[in-house]
């Protein structure tokens, strides 16, 4: 297989050209069904006259069905996307990348999606998609499943799936909550995986960075620190990489610790640490919640991040993530990475 499409790619460049766009029409579709066209052609950068033509050829093979509500994959286009989606991450090279991923950063694994997560939101589900598919893979009889909040980690949560639920699972917060989108809070995802998987979830109805002696206050009760006990027992880690800066002016950081983050050349954040170029902590807030120290005892740890505009801080992070961690990224990031 890989010797015939390094030939196609010699002789019939337009060919796979084609049908990488004819994957990303159907691919997209599957993601949003039922779909409108201006939808689609707004978010996969096609103009409404191309996306015709292509859609009918699309319905013609019988791979496409349109109604009133519409586009979404017939039975017969969900069983093609489910074949051609090995095929085009050969031809994309994302096995290699994940390969050099692993073996550059000392990973327990790595999984790659097509495209850019800052361009096509498409993509940034994706993420969400691979990471529970990586995640079932690593499901025990019993499990303990601690979640941090964000826009990003939102989409694994979109992506769970109710046959996960055969196991015995239990979500926890990982932190607690800030900001005013309450959807994004570790909270809100853990109740919602739960609900989709029919299971049992936590809440840690406390601030995420509190002063030193808000934080002993806080551990000493004892609802928080059941909670913060089932986070340590936690078998499965599911988080975000923010960068640095931007993360620190969303949870309102003083002045003076603005500075020192910025004066440490802080470009990664992950747990309420924030790491310069090299993996150095130049800064870090308390949380209640999983600390650093914690995750070489969890034995899968997801960090899912990915656009062109976290490159360098999932970079960052990657320097000190812990080896038992499973990346899942997308396409843009690891070629940056890789590849500079």
């Amino acid at each position: 297989m890989h010797e015939i499409l390094k030939v196609q790619k010699r002789l019939l460049p337009d060919l796979i050209e084609v049908m990488q766009k004819r994957y990303q029409i159907l691919r997209y579709i599957q993601l949003m069904q039922p779909v409108g066209r201006r939808s689609l052609s707004q978010n996969l950068h096609i103009t409404e006259r191309v996306l015709r033509g292509e859609i009918l050829f699309l319905k013609d093979q019988n791979l496409v069905s349109i109604s009133n509500s519409g586009m979404s994959l017939t039975e017969e286009g969900k069983i093609l996307l489910g074949k051609l989606d090995q095929i085009m991450k050969d031809i994309s090279g994302v096995p290699e990348f994940e390969k050099q991923l692993q073996r550059q950063f000392h990973l327990k694994g790595a999984v790659v999606v097509s495209g850019n997560s800052d361009e096509s939101p498409w993509v940034k589900s994706e993420l969400g998609r691979a990471c529970v598919k990586s995640m079932k893979t690593k499901l025990e009889e019993h499990n303990i499943i601690a979640v941090t909040g964000g826009s990003t980690i939102a989409t694994v949560a979109e992506a769970i799936t109710p046959d996960l639920g055969k196991k015995k699972l239990l979500f926890v917060p990982a932190r607690g909550g800030f900001g005013t989108d309450i959807a994004y809070q570790a909270n809100s995802l853990c109740a919602k995986m739960a609900e989709v998987t029919n299971s049992e979830h936590l809440v840690l109805y406390v601030p995420e960075q509190v002063s030193d002696d808000v934080y002993q206050s806080f551990i000493q009760e004892p609802v928080i620190s059941e909670v913060l006990s089932k986070i340590k027992s936690a078998n499965i880690l599911i988080h975000g990489i923010g960068d640095a800066i931007s993360m620190a002016k969303r949870r309102n950081t003083s002045d003076e610790d603005l500075e020192k983050i910025i004066q440490g050349g802080a470009i990664a954040e992950a747990f309420g640490y924030y790491f310069n170029e090299d993996g150095e902590i130049v800064h870090r807030t308390k949380t209640v919640g999983i600390q650093l120290e914690d995750l070489h005892s969890i034995s899968h740890i997801f960090a899912v991040a990915g656009g062109e505009s976290k490159a360098k801080a999932i970079k960052a992070y990657l320097k000190v993530a812990p080896p038992n961690t499973i990346l899942v990224t997308d396409e843009i990031v690891a070629n940056l990475i890789l590849k500079g």
